[in-house]
């Protein structure tokens, strides 16, 4: 039974813990065990976005050195999380006694569907969800660490899935972190046309692998008073869709 360490993010433990449960779900039901670093804490990647460098390697820093301390893969069910543990800590912490702990790190850092079907070569966790969904692959771990086939393969698997390809299905949502913050009228203006392409396929769940990217989503659903739903690729593959 292989041994795995989850690295929650802290979006999800703030927001969401019911992701981080069905994470554990999924990483149990395809036989592991799943261990959880109980000093883990931000990766650093906001202060990194916000160009605070310093800041972003000190944290970078306290992530690494209790993660180098574990043994197995360490999934996350954040593509963004994953991208600054394996591209931005290694190069943030260059040159420091770290350096070689943050490689070490980030070879064993995986995004829980690139996890799956990656390394363990699963694409179906024999689960099943009535309901009609678009997928949206979120810019980080799509561009930086090319996960988009590792999902759709997972959620075409699933029992009554019916999967839909919006238009320009790999457009940004408008969150980008800081981004929403500081240039608020240019994020609501792409988050506007990503929602309509959504809301033109006609599914029932938009399904993602960032909590961030989903709740910038959701928002924008709210104020539309759409039916559409949203919903983290671990709930679905846990079996624990929200209703």
């Amino acid at each position: 039974m292989p041994t795995v360490q989850l690295f929650v993010t802290c979006l999800i433990d703030g927001f969401s813990p019911e992701v981080g449960r069905a994470t554990v779900k999924v990483l149990e039901g395809v036989g592991c065990e799943v261990a959880f670093p109980d000093r883990q804490t931000c990766c650093g990647q906001p202060a990194y976005n916000a160009g605070l460098a310093a800041d972003a390697a000190r944290m970078a820093a306290a992530t690494v050195g209790v993660l180098d301390e574990t043994e197995g893969a360490i999934v996350l069910p954040s593509g963004s999380c994953a991208d600054m543990l394996v591209n931005h800590a290694p190069e943030l912490l260059a040159g420091t006694d770290l350096e070689e702990a943050a490689g070490r790190v980030a070879a064993r850092v995986r995004e829980l569907t690139q996890y799956l079907v990656d390394d363990r070569g699963i694409d179906d966790v024999d689960v099943a969800c009535d309901a009609t969904v678009v997928y949206h692959p979120s810019c980080h771990g799509l561009r930086n660490l090319g996960i988009r086939e590792q999902a759709e393969r997972l959620l075409d698997a699933v029992h009554g899935v019916e999967r839909r390809i919006p238009d320009e299905v790999e457009q940004c949502c408008g969150f980008g972190g800081l981004f929403s913050v500081e240039l608020p009228a240019v994020s609501a203006e792409i988050l506007r046309i990503k929602l309509d392409q959504l809301e033109a396929t006609g599914a029932d769940l938009v399904v993602g692998g960032d909590l961030s990217c989903l709740l910038h989503i959701e928002g924008g659903l709210r104020r539309r008073d759409s039916s559409m739903r949203v919903c983290h690729i671990a709930e679905i593959l846990g079996g624990s869709v929200p209703s």
